[in-house]
């Protein structure tokens, strides 16, 4: 077995590191507090989905997969009240699928054109 001398020992372990620093963010940009909230909000969701049936699961996961991509594609990052109302609404319905009696969601259509901006 071949060892590396400690020079390139050393470069190996800090391209490692720098390569596992930007695997979270791919500008490098931290990210905001209410984008975290979104994501911790999305993993939520696909937790709670691990508890339900194999069925359910799928539909579970396309449904928030899908809502998540809508919402990020059509809402305005500037629309910090509506983002909100977003996230309240989430939790709520995460709180909802986290309930053993629940099997499922459904999905509803909010027209984020017609909320106001400050």
């Amino acid at each position: 077995m071949k060892c590396l001398p400690f020079r390139a020992a050393v470069k190996f372990q800090h391209c490692v590191s720098r390569k596992k620093l930007n695997m979270g963010a791919s500008s490098g940009q931290r990210l905001s507090g209410m984008q975290k909230q979104v994501l911790s909000l999305y993993r939520g969701f696909l937790r709670a989905a691990r508890a339900k049936p194999p069925i359910e699961r799928r539909q579970i996961k396309s449904l928030v997969t899908a809502e998540f991509r809508h919402n990020a594609k059509q809402v305005d990052r500037k629309n910090f009240m509506y983002i909100e109302y977003l996230l309240r609404r989430g939790k709520k319905q995460l709180d909802q699928l986290k309930s053993p009696d629940i099997v499922g969601l459904s999905s509803l259509s909010v027209d984020s054109s017609q909320t106001k901006r400050l």
